[in-house]
């Protein structure tokens, strides 16, 4: 029998193994969840608040124990571990208010006849999860998918099977979310069956260009419903009138956070030229400051990236851009020792075409492109295939008015990007379609049905 292994990053040592479903177990779990989405789509939207309630309880209850989990399996530093766990609390009690008016029937007015539109549930929704967040991304899906009357089966990566497992045990014995123990060398025959099948009746993923690329062809040709969160490559951008040092502490926690490894992070820092060396100076000066090391110490900043090839292609973007003329100004090497650590990196004078402008960099990579003014600024960060999350630094109006004309899926004024359980997130172009979080989210996994009564 297959089996799927977990490591700590931190270390390189081993941490479980855990033996993976074959088909005759994902069948049996997909027909359990099948008929927990069937009676659950009976239940009030009041009840499903209730119980999403109290999931958030539990997690604000056992914060301790999911966040060394996340840890141990993927290397977030422990604070930023707790956060994440309290985000997903959070976002229980969101959705737990706002759904009844969320899925709530709304009325057209079509005189002589009485109509309106309502929001009814799909059935079994699968989700293709990534390690980065290994709560978060589950809990924001799922909390919209249950209160949606669905049930949930969860692929989750196999780095963070023990997260996965810890997620469907919190969720309850109901088999409204049940964890799918898929290993790699399965994955090319096994999910697009699961895709396939007639018990499954959408499919949400967040991750990499190539998995949206193979779900939503297994989707399409299945006719299913999809919904896709892949890559970014952010601009946050810095006109001549920005806070600057106010823009530099904001560029850190986003650039930084999560050790780089995150979709949203601000990736590409476009920076008019005529402030571009104070802004340097700053945001070196902040990274220096950066504490690197161990995860699980509060102390700790920076972890490790969440597997050895992850650090490896960092590297080699970080070598081709100084190859092609970047300028490296602090870091630009693995970490010697045990552990998959790379150093908080910034390269300054990073132009297009380089691998640090032209590619997604997910790990503590800093690629800093200097702009002649703000029509530059915008066709610098337009010049990209994605199209997920935009800062813009200066004042109000002049940056509202240069990140108009970005396109992305969110527009952030003089604060870095973040999701929000109250407001939609989601991208265009290469980083996906669809939305997740709020109202949007919520209706995205239901059946938007007209209903006319004469």
């Amino acid at each position: 029998m297959a089996t799927i292994g977990t490591a700590n990053p931190a270390t390189g040592k081993p941490l479980r193994d855990y033996p993976a479903h074959d088909w005759a177990q994902l069948d049996a779990r997909l027909s359990r969840a099948q008929a927990a989405g069937t009676a659950w789509a009976r239940t009030a939207v009041a009840e499903r608040g209730q119980r999403l309630r109290a999931i958030g309880d539990a997690l604000t209850r056992r914060r301790a124990e999911y966040a060394a989990l996340v840890t141990e399996e993927m290397g977030k530093p422990l604070t930023e571990a707790l956060a994440e766990i309290d985000k997903c609390a959070w976002n229980c009690a969101v959705v737990a208010d706002r759904a009844p008016s969320w899925l709530a029937d709304r009325p057209v007015p079509t005189p002589p006849q009485r109509s309106w539109v309502s929001y009814e549930p799909l059935g079994v929704v699968l989700a293709v999860m990534p390690w980065n967040f290994p709560f978060w991304q589950v809990v924001r899906f799922a909390a919209a998918a249950l209160a949606a009357g669905n049930a949930a089966v969860l692929k989750h990566a196999p780095n963070v099977t023990g997260c996965a497992l810890a997620i469907e045990e919190l969720f309850g014995d109901e088999n409204l979310l049940s964890a799918l123990l898929i290993a790699d060398e399965d994955v090319g025959a096994l999910v697009p069956r699961v895709i396939a099948d007639p018990r499954v009746a959408a499919v949400t993923l967040t991750g990499s260009e190539r998995a949206g690329i193979a779900v939503a062809t297994a989707a399409g040709a299945a006719l299913k419903k999809t919904v896709l969160e892949l890559g970014g490559s952010d601009p946050f951008v810095v006109l001549a009138d920005a806070d600057l040092p106010a823009a530099a502490d904001a560029a850190v926690r986003s650039r930084f956070g999560n050790g780089g490894q995150s979709c949203v992070a601000a990736k590409r820092f476009i920076v008019d030229e005529r402030v571009a060396d104070d802004f340097v100076d700053l945001l070196a000066a902040r990274v220096a400051g950066l504490a690197v090391g161990d995860p699980a110490l509060p102390r700790t900043q920076i972890g490790p990236l969440a597997r050895a090839d992850l650090r490896d292609a960092l590297h080699r973007q970080v070598t081709a851009s100084v190859a092609r003329g970047a300028v490296l100004v602090a870091g630009g090497q693995p970490v010697p020792g045990a552990g998959c650590f790379y150093e908080p990196t910034v390269l300054d004078r990073v132009t297009p075409g380089m691998a640090a402008f032209a590619e997604e960099t997910f790990g503590p990579v800093a690629a800093v492109v200097r702009a002649r003014d703000d029509e530059h600024c915008v066709a610098l960060a337009n010049d990209t295939e994605y199209g997920l999350g935009a800062a813009v630094w200066g004042t109000a109006e002049r940056a509202l008015a240069v990140g108009r004309a970005i396109r992305s899926g969110a527009l952030f004024v003089n604060a870095a990007v973040a999701s929000d359980p109250r407001l939609p997130f989601g991208g265009i172009g290469r980083s996906g379609y669809g939305r997740e979080l709020s109202a949007e989210g919520v209706r995205e996994f239901t059946n938007v049905r007209t209903v006319v009564v004469a």
